[in-house]
């Protein structure tokens, strides 16, 4: 079943954490249509936060059109984000390149800086879809 993990350092919401993993789950094929999120009580005795917190959560996913709540049921994965799959070769790659970073002495946060200017570099629209100049 799909756990969430609260980070309350990080200064971000607790509701956009959950919705954040919860997108985050759905691009690498982890939740697929038709499953079942945690239940708010599953939520809260595993990570210690207001009940109303969780159901925030699940309403802005409820908006955005990824769950639907069914009255009794609980609710459920209505569709997925992308087509990376948490198996990809990719992920292995990404995760020997940030074993480098770690064994190199660079911190969290230092690797998500850099990995974020790298998606910058490679995602702007005067790069094409390998970073070339279009």
């Amino acid at each position: 079943m799909f756990a969430y993990r609260i980070d309350r350092r990080s200064g971000v919401a607790t509701y956009v954490q959950l919705v954040q993993q919860t997108k985050q789950a759905l691009r690498l094929g982890l939740l697929e249509p038709g499953d079942k999120l945690p239940t708010a009580r599953e939520v809260v005795e595993a990570t210690a936060i207001n009940p109303n917190t969780v159901l925030k959560a699940y309403r802005e996913l409820e908006r955005e059109g990824l769950v639907e709540a069914r009255r009794g049921l609980g609710t459920f994965v209505r569709k997925s984000l992308g087509s990376t799959p948490a198996d990809s070769p990719l992920h292995g790659e990404l995760s020997q390149w940030a074993a480098r970073a770690r064994a190199a002495g660079l911190e969290r946060d230092d690797v998500a800086a850099l990995f974020a200017a790298v998606l910058e570099e490679q995602f702007t629209q005067e790069h094409g879809p390998e970073g070339d100049p279009a």
